[in-house]
């Protein structure tokens, strides 16, 4: 079996991305190749930032890898939070502090639409590759479901009646912007794998 190194800490996004995966790929985190510390972030793209962070894991140890940067992107807030999606309300700001400064910012907007989007940058055998996903809906008026993370209980999808964080987490990891990204990413490897 392929094993891959996902560069992040993020826990929830390692469960997600290996519930997605299953048993196709050994997916190794961080903490399995013994690194510790904060990846950089700086670039002001999305792109951007997934091609640092999987370029920096990549040279340091010679490791199939990849990485993604995920953002939302409102349409009323000219597409923010976007790349600040994480760290919207500050720096150390937890996922309830994100998404109570959203709801602020969006409080008695009408146009509520917007679309997440995920990108990851592979290094595979010393290439590099993009995929991207990406699923739009709106903002709700508050905060619904217990599931997930981050904006997922003010995102309610295109043709759901439910928000991301009241989904069961099957349903979510079919439809979702990390879930199509990840599976152009496995569609990939099975390819070149064969």
């Amino acid at each position: 079996m392929n094993k891959l190194v996902f560069a992040t800490n993020n826990r929830y996004k390692i469960a997600e991305i290996q519930h997605i995966i299953g048993n196709q790929l050994q997916l190794l985190s961080l903490k399995d190749i013994q690194f510790e510390g904060d990846i950089p972030e700086t670039s002001p793209t999305l792109e951007g930032n997934a091609i640092q962070k999987a370029n920096f894991i990549h040279d340091r140890y010679l490791l199939d890898c990849f990485a993604d940067d995920t953002g939302l992107e409102v349409e009323a807030l000219n597409g923010a939070p976007g790349v600040y999606s994480a760290r919207y309300a500050g720096e150390n700001a937890t996922y309830a502090d994100n998404v109570n400064k959203l709801l602020r910012e969006m409080h008695g907007l009408k146009n509520r639409r917007a679309c997440f989007k995920t990108v990851i940058a592979l290094f595979w055998e010393g290439q590099l590759y993009r995929f991207e996903g990406k699923i739009c809906g709106n903002i709700t008026t508050e905060s619904s479901g217990e599931s997930g993370f981050g904006y997922d209980p003010i995102f309610l999808p295109d043709g759901y009646q439910q928000t991301f964080a009241e989904m069961d987490a099957s349903v979510k990891n079919k439809i979702s912007h990390r879930a199509i990204a990840t599976q152009k990413l496995i569609s990939f490897i099975r390819s070149v794998s064969d």
